[in-house]
């Protein structure tokens, strides 16, 4: 039963170069005919398949801050009368820092809203602009300043590197400031080239000038050494953070728990089944119009797809896989359903074992991708 749920507002007042979420241009759009259809699919969704605990709720996007304050406040408050718990832990909200005003803030804070995670991806401007990003670095400075006088104080950073031009001393310049903002919280992603993006295009016509691929690993290896530098635990391929800081919500992910997906493009897993909803507005709110649901794909797992993405989910954390709680999951021990790719992974260097726990080594932590590879459609 999912006791966490995400939420997709499409929306954005430009689009970033890199990105291929589903999302369109706010310009013109029936956002609130959007918010009263979320509306229903929160309804449905619920009567359907009820929840007894709601732990995390994440709203992502698109860019959620991109909605005005009347939408903003609506949205929240329609979250928390659906998904209100009394043993909730975490409620993060995306904010774009260019589009996160002192009264957003304030509306955030009013919901319940107790964590932002800021798109900051750069503090050079020339990096920002060739990423498609409006804002600049006093926009990021300013509403970490202001969250944090509302009493907003567990922040997450966003920051990428491999990007165009970039080099290791400009991810260490973006490093050095973001240190500086004392947030407790950072992702950081290298730039992955994804179809339908401007950047994509312009890398087949040979117009986009990236680093070496040995320069993204060292930049990647700086990133790690300069967050334990500065006391921030890595406990993902992708995030760091203060003890106590991890994110709870997408730890739900990577223990490969279910939640609820409510929104257009939004994915969830329920009842051991997996829903891809409809992207495009039309046809998402014309699918809750026909069906009451905006599924456009329903998978539903077998008992060994289930324990493949438990591997391949769960070794993304520094911690890695527990067998013990395998065993309590799906009868089996890991060791036995996996036994011949472990050993592979064990004999590379990729993976390391200790006690019943499975996790990556440092130089898995590179590599990973062809770990998790390792996983998939075997049993």
């Amino acid at each position: 039963m999912p006791d966490a749920a995400y939420f997709h507002i499409p929306f954005c007042v430009n689009i970033c170069h890199y990105c291929d979420f589903n999302k369109v241009f706010l310009k013109g759009q029936p956002v609130n005919e959007y918010l009263d259809y979320m509306e229903k699919e929160m309804k449905n969704t619920l009567k359907q398949s009820p929840f007894s605990s709601m732990k995390t709720l994440f709203v992502g996007g698109g860019t959620p801050t991109a909605l005005d304050y009347e939408q903003f406040e609506r949205f929240l408050n329609m979250v928390n009368q659906y998904f209100s718990s009394s043993d909730r832990q975490e409620f993060t909200v995306e904010s774009n820092p260019e589009q996160t005003d002192l009264r957003k803030l304030e509306i955030m804070r009013d919901a319940g809203v107790n964590r932002l995670s800021i798109g900051v991806q750069a503090f050079q401007d020339n990096l920002l602009k060739e990423l498609g990003r409006t804002h600049n670095q006093q926009d990021v400075v300013r509403t970490v300043s202001e969250a944090k006088g509302l009493g907003l104080d567990n922040i997450s950073l966003d920051i990428m590197f491999g990007l165009p031009r970039q080099t290791v001393e400009m991810l260490k310049e973006t490093l050095d400031i973001a240190f500086s903002l004392e947030v407790p919280h950072f992702s950081a992603y290298s730039l992955q080239l994804e179809r339908k993006t401007v950047f994509y295009n312009r890398a087949a016509k040979g117009e986009l000038l990236l680093p070496e691929q040995e320069e993204e690993a060292r930049m990647y290896e700086v990133l790690m050494e300069e967050m334990d530098k500065h006391g921030y635990v890595q406990y993902e391929i992708s995030n760091f953070a203060k003890r106590g800081y991890e994110s709870r919500h997408n730890l739900q992910y990577w223990d490969n728990n279910e939640y609820y997906g409510i929104g257009a493009g939004a994915h969830s897993y329920v009842h051991g089944t997996r829903n891809a909803n409809a992207g495009p507005l039309k046809k998402y709110m014309s699918l809750i119009d026909e069906t009451g649901f905006p599924y456009i794909h329903k998978d539903v797992l077998s008992s060994s797809e289930k324990m493949e993405e438990e591997l391949f989910m769960g070794l993304r954390k520094m911690k890695g896989v527990s067998d013990q709680r395998f065993m309590e999951r799906y009868g089996l021990s890991m060791f036995d359903v996996f036994g011949s790719q472990i050993d592979k992974l064990l004999e590379r260097g990729l993976v390391k074992r200790s006690g019943d726990m499975l996790a990556l080594t440092r130089n898995g932590t590179f590599l990973g991708n062809e770990v998790f590879q390792e996983f998939i459609g075997v049993v």
